[in-house]
């Protein structure tokens, strides 16, 4: 902004300069023009001593049209073409890089699907989570110690973890690419949005890891904060943080089973404690209906160690189901799930995503040892596969509206290394369940992003690029002024400049 000021006042200097040099122009033919006429009128030789003759040759302003100072200058003359093409040949130059650099890649994605995806084939097919992982120098984007919304429990290098390779890894699709996270186009795309994860303690990590990657793009850190100036913990069923510069909100609610969670009914037998209403979605579930994107994920509670070891169990209407099983139940909570969004979203408005089972990698079933290799794995050891990703593809192919699944089982099945294992704030319990921030939630949310930038698009230009587009222009003009005011001196220099006027056109 302060080359663009600084541009403006050097243009209008310029002008003034060039305005004055055609002001002595004129007045410099009218002076030629009026000793042409007079001696015209007398060709006799003048005495220069005769006051007459000093009236003519001093007339004002001096105007330096001697044949002496012609030839001088004719020199400026013969190289004004070449430095007009100098100037426009850096000019060019500059425009091309510029360009290239800032105007270049919004141009196509703005003609080629907002550069969602780049494919690598003429196949033009693409699933974008059949890849592999890769490794890329670039990552991470942000550092956990500085982002207050990241819990010190998935902090692994801020918690000891010594070792760097699992923060540089990339995930490659095989026949396409996922586009560059660009924080500046994100921030500008949820603009005035409400993004909602619902979910357990997986949707909160990636909800942390969406807020901290935004955040490294934000200037005024304290602008972004937390709606009820509540500290991140699992112990809170809603967490809400505050985007103020761009008027966005990205919510997390606590719902790990998606559906009520009820006290013992009455004549229940003594085992029940508690039960899963398996017919209604959670009692928070109206909090949910007016975000512009809701993304859903629930699995890893359903597990016989949260669930019957603990006394609950499953209830439809008033009666409680001990004999279901858990993917019966599974299956059943996501039709009621599947039911409110139909009957409940309007998804011309909200996208809706998604997100389906992660994998653990526990040594074994106890959850007692937990092995965090350095690198992903080469095989997935069968954790590509899982009940509840393939049932939630199975409700949703069902669905009257459109949902985008974020299957992230296959990819994610790979990351051994990944995992907060060791590395949490309390590291006598070992995690194998939950992963590392800055991590694998991070690839997630790349995906995730992709796909809203394929719906709402790419701003128009942002504000650095804009501001680079007016330095240009600004430039251009600058350049137009300087050759105005060089025309105007060689013109005063020398009147008979008439074969410059067309390259002044």
């Amino acid at each position: 902004k302060r080359a663009i000021e600084d541009l403006e006042v050097l243009k209008f200097s310029l002008f003034l300069v060039g305005s004055l040099l055609n002001v002595g122009e004129i007045r410099c033919r009218s002076t030629s023009f009026n000793r042409r006429a007079l001696n015209a009128e007398s060709p006799r030789v003048l005495n220069v001593s005769s006051p007459k003759a000093l009236n003519v040759l001093s007339a004002k302003p001096l105007c330096f049209t001697s044949s002496r100072v012609y030839h001088r200058l004719g020199w400026v003359s013969r190289l004004f073409p070449v430095l007009i093409l100098i100037g426009a040949l850096i000019s060019f130059i500059i425009l091309l890089h510029g360009g290239y650099i800032y105007v270049l890649p919004s141009l196509s994605q703005a003609f080629y699907g907002h550069g969602v995806l780049k494919f690598n084939d003429s196949s033009n097919v693409c699933d974008i989570f059949d890849g592999s992982w890769v490794i890329d120098d670039d990552y991470p984007f942000y550092n956990a110690s500085d982002c207050p919304f990241a819990e010190q429990g998935f902090n692994c290098l801020g918690n000891g973890r010594k070792d760097r390779d699992y923060l540089k890894w990339r995930w490659k699709p095989k026949n396409c690419d996922i586009p560059r996270f660009n924080v500046h186009n994100v921030l500008e795309m949820l603009r005035d949005k409400r993004i909602v994860f619902v979910g357990d303690s997986m949707s909160r990590t990636q909800w942390e890891s969406l807020i901290c990657l935004l955040m490294t793009g934000v200037e005024d850190k304290k602008s972004v904060y937390e709606v009820n100036g509540n500290k991140i913990t699992k112990r809170i069923r809603f967490l809400g943080v505050r985007f103020t510069s761009f008027n966005f909100t990205i919510e997390f609610f606590r719902s790990v089973f998606l559906v009520q969670h009820g006290w013992m009914p009455r004549h229940a037998p003594k085992r029940v404690r508690s039960t899963l209403k398996l017919d209604k979605l959670d009692d928070v579930s109206n909090e949910w209906i007016n975000a512009d994107v809701l993304i859903f994920n629930t699995g890893q509670w359903w597990v016989p160690g949260k669930l019957f070891e603990t006394g609950c169990y499953f209830q439809v209407g008033n009666s409680v189901k001990l004999g279901m099983s858990i993917p019966a139940g599974f299956k059943m909570a996501l039709g009621t799930w599947a039911s409110w969004v139909e009957n409940t979203i309007d998804t011309n408005r909200t996208l809706v995503f998604f997100r389906t089972f992660e994998p653990s990698h526990w040594s074994e079933k106890s959850r007692r040892f937990c092995n965090v290799t350095q690198n992903p794995l080469l095989e997935t050891e069968g954790r590509d596969r899982s009940i509840f990703s393939e049932t939630i593809f199975e409700v949703i192919k069902n669905m009257t509206v459109p949902i985008t699944v974020l299957q992230v089982t296959s990819m994610s099945a790979f990351r051994r290394d990944a995992h907060v294992g060791g590395w949490s704030d309390n590291p006598m319990v070992p995690d194998c369940s939950h992963w590392c921030l800055p991590g694998l939630p991070d690839i997630w949310n790349e995906i995730f992003l992709s796909y809203l930038l394929a719906n709402y698009g790419l701003p128009a230009v942002n504000g650095k690029q804009c501001e680079f587009i007016l330095f240009l222009i600004s430039l251009l003009q600058l350049l137009s002024f300087v050759i105005y005011a060089v025309h105007s001196l060689i013109c005063m220099f020398q009147p008979e400049c008439k074969h410059l006027r067309g390259l002044m056109t």
